[in-house]
């Protein structure tokens, strides 16, 4: 099985990498050998992330990009294939958020969310391709529940990566005939994420929405990290247009619980 999993020499290119979910992701891939490119807007952020990431005792770089501006996205992209050449996995992960009701949500806080989640994806994944290995490349994108969830004070989000998910599946189309496999991955709720610690605040609030994880638990970053491993392995080389949650089961809704209401006679 290791084998399927080394990405000895191989490129991995992370939008948003410079933390939480994204920064795990680009651990995981230079923990199996990957050289590692990142993209964030914070130079400082982002040059602490890749002395993380070099501490796996891989190759990493890391430029200050805005997946909101075009120009900077294909400098960053340039740079790392003429470093490295083709880009052998691309994931894209920025993403903006904060919990608004829709009537007390500014239209430029509207459109900010729109702006980094699904317009950065689209120019992050429509200004790679001409550096993505082909055939061969993955290129996941990290969408959330939100994007099949109606979720109240997340109607950006919703809006946001319900595009992200449709623009996965459009993509798996157009690029198939390049060999190219375009994915999402849905985390569920991740332990020690900016998401976790803005919409989960307490501990009555965490206790509560645990109950509506069939695993009973959050999920790590390296859960997704090892799913992000995965569908850019050969083992899921027939694998292209699927989103995927990675959330121990969450987005199952947790069913109906009659037990609360009914008394079932025991077995005889």
């Amino acid at each position: 099985m290791d084998e399927f999993l080394d990405f000895q020499g191989r490129t991995v290119f992370v939008a948003g990498g410079s933390s939480g979910i994204n920064l795990g992701i680009a651990e995981g891939f230079a923990a199996r050998g990957a050289r590692l490119a990142i993209i964030s807007r914070s130079q400082e952020r982002v040059d602490a992330a890749v002395r993380q990431l070099q501490a796996h005792g891989g190759e990493a770089i890391g430029i200050a990009a805005d997946v909101r501006n075009p120009e900077a996205v294909e400098q960053a992209l340039s740079t790392v294939h003429g470093k490295w050449g083709a880009i052998d996995v691309l994931v894209s992960g920025a993403a903006g958020n904060f919990p608004a009701a829709a009537l007390g949500m500014s239209p430029n806080g509207f459109r900010t969310v729109v702006d980094i989640d699904l317009n950065g994806t689209f120019n992050v994944l429509r200004l790679a391709h001409q550096y993505l290995k082909r055939p061969g490349a993955s290129v996941i994108n990290i969408s959330a529940p939100q994007s099949y969830v109606p979720t109240k004070y997340q109607a950006h989000v919703c809006a946001a990566k319900a595009g992200v998910d449709m623009l996965t599946r459009v993509l798996a189309i157009e690029w198939g005939g390049d060999g190219i496999r375009v994915n999402s991955i849905v985390p569920g709720p991740i332990e020690g994420t900016e998401g976790i610690r803005r919409l989960v605040p307490t501990q009555d609030a965490m206790d509560r929405m645990l109950k509506t994880v069939p695993l009973g638990r959050l999920g790590t970053k390296g859960d997704i990290a090892n799913m992000a491993l995965f569908l850019s392995s050969p083992l899921c080389s027939y694998v292209t247009g699927a989103v995927i949650p990675v959330d121990g089961g969450r987005s199952l809704g947790g069913g109906s619980d009659l037990s609360a209401a009914v008394t079932f006679k025991e077995s005889e």
